[in-house]
């Protein structure tokens, strides 16, 4: 029995089609001399989005308090953000802390002196010009730790379409010189790879101004510029 099934296992086998060979795909063939040339494309625009994190931070003898007081606080300082016109979608809790606070001395055991808790929200502003103000009332409502702002573009990919054609044709002017030093002339663009793109953001510049004498001063945010950049490494036929 067992060498009938091995006879007929070996005549399936024998009937199956043959697999044709994996064939590669054909060499890019040139005919003239290969250039590669590294180009970069830049454009700047005014950034448009800011990213802040602000919080509250108590301290009380026991955690319960420490906490509860924290708590009554953020509810201020949300409903000043919502006030000031931000989406409940641009506010995210990004931290909540509840740590234990020493005392320490020399020679002695730390002793505990009560309980520190944290609470933080990161929030985005699509209005910039209103940033500052937006901060200010943070504070009066009990926001005692803010960090930023970050500034960005909130859609940057039509900027990065134009580094992109910005750096193309860098590339293109790039390989027309050294085409020309060695007499030949630009055939063809064999490839094109992308390097990635980045962004240069401007500083982060919270300055204060002075509206008018005694008055008192007012946060202020500066966007300034931000570069986007995108790297190209394009192949070139010379002939």
């Amino acid at each position: 029995m067992i060498r009938t099934f091995l006879l007929g296992w070996a005549l399936a086998l024998a009937a199956m089609p043959a697999r044709a060979p994996a064939q590669d795909l054909p060499a890019q063939i040139i005919s003239g001399m290969r250039l590669d040339v590294v180009a970069t494309g830049e454009v700047t625009r005014v950034p448009d989005l800011a990213r802040i994190s602000a919080g509250v931070v108590t301290q009380a003898p026991t955690a319960t308090s420490a906490i509860a007081q924290n708590a009554q606080r953020m509810v201020l300082v949300r409903a000043a953000l919502r006030r000031a016109g931000i989406a409940d979608r641009d506010i995210q809790t990004s931290q909540i802390s509840l740590n234990p606070e020493y005392r320490y001395a020399e020679s002695r055991p730390p002793a505990l002196t009560g309980y520190r808790a944290s609470n933080e929200v990161a929030v985005r502003f699509r209005d910039i010009a209103n940033t500052g103000k937006i901060l200010d009332a943070l504070v009066a409502e009990g926001a005692n730790q803010i960090n930023g702002p970050m500034l960005e573009l909130d859609k940057p990919e039509q900027a990065l379409d134009e580094a992109r054609m910005a750096a193309l044709r860098t590339a293109q002017a790039r390989a027309e010189l050294y085409a020309r030093a060695v007499g030949k002339r630009v055939k063809r663009i064999l490839s094109i790879s992308e390097a990635g793109g980045n962004f240069r953001p401007a500083p982060r510049p919270v300055a204060m101004e002075m509206r008018a004498a005694g008055d008192a001063a007012s946060s202020k945010i500066d966007p300034g510029e931000q570069s986007v950049a995108v790297s190209l490494s394009v192949s070139f036929e010379l002939e």
